[in-house]
């Protein structure tokens, strides 16, 4: 690839990275009310993409089982466990992670 279509390529996905992200602000400003229909997306979509996440991170290790898929299922768990017990985002992956690295590392 030459070094005009890097630069085309690298400049339109920048272009569409700050249009998808100032899009929203400057569509449903503060001056109007919000459609109810974005609101009920705003609300049912971050359960569904992180459904979605899960089931791409575990797919993979649920057809071929091994040590690991079990190392996952546990640090998964405890994640979910932590998650639900503390309700904090950064220690639950933070906790989730070690055990996972550390079962790895162990094992």
């Amino acid at each position: 690839m030459s070094l005009t279509n890097e630069i085309t390529t690298i400049s339109i996905a920048a272009i569409a990275t700050f249009a998808t992200r100032f899009l929203p602000f400057i569509v449903f400003s503060g001056k109007k009310e919000t459609p109810p229909f974005i609101v009920y997306l705003g609300e049912r979509l971050p359960p569904a993409i992180l459904g979605i996440l899960v089931v791409y991170c575990y797919k993979s290790q649920l057809l071929q089982p091994s040590q690991e898929t079990l190392f996952a299922l546990v640090a998964g768990t405890m994640t979910i466990a932590i998650q639900f017990w503390r309700n904090n985002m950064l220690l639950s992956i933070f906790v989730g992670t070690l055990i996972y690295v550390t079962l790895g590392y162990v094992f």
